[in-house]
C-alpha cells in the first residue's frame, strides 16, 4: 500500500499478532475456579511495567475496586489506554503512570483533569500519544481479531492523526484514502461487570462499552463481578455471556465495585463523593491527602466500603431503584 502521510506518534505497544495468538493458544481452557481477592488478582496478574487498560469510560463499571488495590501494591511505570476516567485519574494522581495512548482524561461535567495535567507537565508521564475515543477500540478490535491493523475513516484531517503513529494509505482497491490503526494488545484488562461465575463467564446488563473488544485484546484478564453466581444460572442466558470463561485469569467479587460510579439498574453513581475528588485533586496536596483517607488508609474493598457506609451505599441503591 502507498503510504500517503503518518502521524508523529511513537508506537508505545507495537502489535505482535503471531506472539499474542501464541499466547492465546497455550493458555488454559479448563474449567478452574478462578474467584480470588482483589490483593491476590493484582499481585499474581500485574506487573511494574505493564500496558494495562480499563473499561468503561467516564464513571459506568469502572473497576473502582481493582483500581484502589492496584494503588496500594505500588505498581509502578504503567503504561495506560487512557480511555477511562475516573479510575485512571486516581491511577495518575498516584504517580504510578509512564507512558499513554490518550484520548480524553477529565472529570466531564467538573472539567479537565488535573492530575494529568500536573504529572505530563512535571515529566512524570513520559510519553503521550493522541487518538480518538473510537480509534483506541477499533485498536482493540483488531487485536481481537487477529490482525495487525484495522483501516477506518475516522481521524483523517485532523491534529488528533497528526499526534497518533496512525497512516493514512491509499487503499489497494478503491484509490480512496483510509486511515490504518495498529492492533492494540494488552498486558493486563481491569473490567468491572454485573455478573460472573466461577470459571469468569461474565455478564453485563445496560451498555456494554468495548468490553467484548477489550476481553479478547488481553494477554491477562482480571474481571471484578458485583456478584458470583453459580455456572447453571449464568447459562441460562448464554446471549448475555459477554466474556467468555477461557479469556479470564481471575474473578474478583466486589459489591459496589464500580463506586462511587454507576452500575446500569443497580446503584447511581454518588455525585458528592465525585466531587470531593474534584476538589481535592485540584493540588497535589489534596490527591495525595484523598488517597491516604480512601486507598491507602484502608487495607481491601470491604474496609472501602465502611468507611463509605452502608447508608451512602443505600443511597445511591434507593436512586436507581425508585425509577
Amino acid at each position: 500500500m502507498n503510504v500517503i502521510a503518518s502521524g508523529i506518534g511513537e508506537l508505545i505497544q507495537p502489535p505482535d499478532m503471531n506472539a499474542f495468538r501464541e499466547w492465546n493458544r497455550r493458555k488454559s481452557k479448563a474449567l478452574v475456579d478462578k474467584r480470588m481477592s482483589e490483593q491476590e488478582a493484582i499481585a499474581r496478574f500485574v506487573q511494574e511495567g505493564d500496558y494495562l487498560g480499563t473499561e468503561l469510560y467516564g464513571t459506568v463499571r469502572a473497576p473502582m475496586s481493582l483500581t484502589r488495590e492496584l494503588i496500594r501494591q505500588g505498581k509502578r511505570d504503567l503504561r495506560l489506554a487512557g480511555q477511562g476516567v475516573t479510575e485512571l485519574d486516581l491511577i495518575i494522581a498516584a504517580g504510578l503512570v509512564k507512558a499513554m495512548d490518550f484520548t480524553y482524561i477529565g472529570l466531564e461535567v467538573y472539567g479537565v483533569s488535573n492530575a494529568l495535567r500536573r504529572a505530563v507537565e512535571s515529566g512524570q508521564i513520559e510519553k503521550v500519544v493522541e487518538w480518538s475515543n473510537g480509534g483506541i477500540t477499533w485498536r482493540f478490535k483488531a487485536a481481537s481479531m487477529g490482525v495487525p491493523f484495522i483501516p477506518v475513516r475516522a481521524m483523517l484531517g485532523t491534529d488528533t492523526f497528526n499526534c497518533s503513529a496512525a497512516k493514512a494509505v491509499e487503499c489497494p482497491f478503491t484509490g480512496e484514502v483510509v486511515c490504518l490503526l495498529p492492533a492494540l494488545i494488552l498486558d493486563v484488562g481491569l473490567i468491572h461487570v454485573h455478573r460472573a461465575d466461577k470459571y469468569g463467564n461474565a455478564q453485563i446488563d445496560g451498555i456494554s462499552g468495548f468490553a467484548f473488544e477489550m476481553s479478547r485484546a488481553c494477554r491477562r484478564l482480571i474481571i471484578s463481578a458485583e456478584e458470583i453466581l453459580p455456572s447453571d444460572e449464568i447459562r441460562r442466558h448464554p446471549d448475555r455471556t459477554i466474556i467468555p470463561y477461557y479469556l479470564v485469569d481471575a474473578v474478583v467479587e466486589a459489591p459496589f465495585g464500580s463506586y462511587p460510579g454507576e452500575m446500569c439498574y443497580l446503584y447511581e453513581r454518588d455525585e458528592e463523593r465525585i466531587k470531593e475528588w474534584v476538589a481535592a485533586s485540584k493540588t497535589a496536596e489534596g490527591a495525595q491527602a484523598y488517597l491516604d483517607k480512601t486507598v491507602y488508609g484502608v487495607e481491601n474493598h470491604q474496609q472501602y466500603l465502611e468507611l463509605i457506609g452502608q447508608e451512602r451505599l443505600d443511597h445511591v441503591r434507593s436512586i436507581v431503584k425508585g425509577r
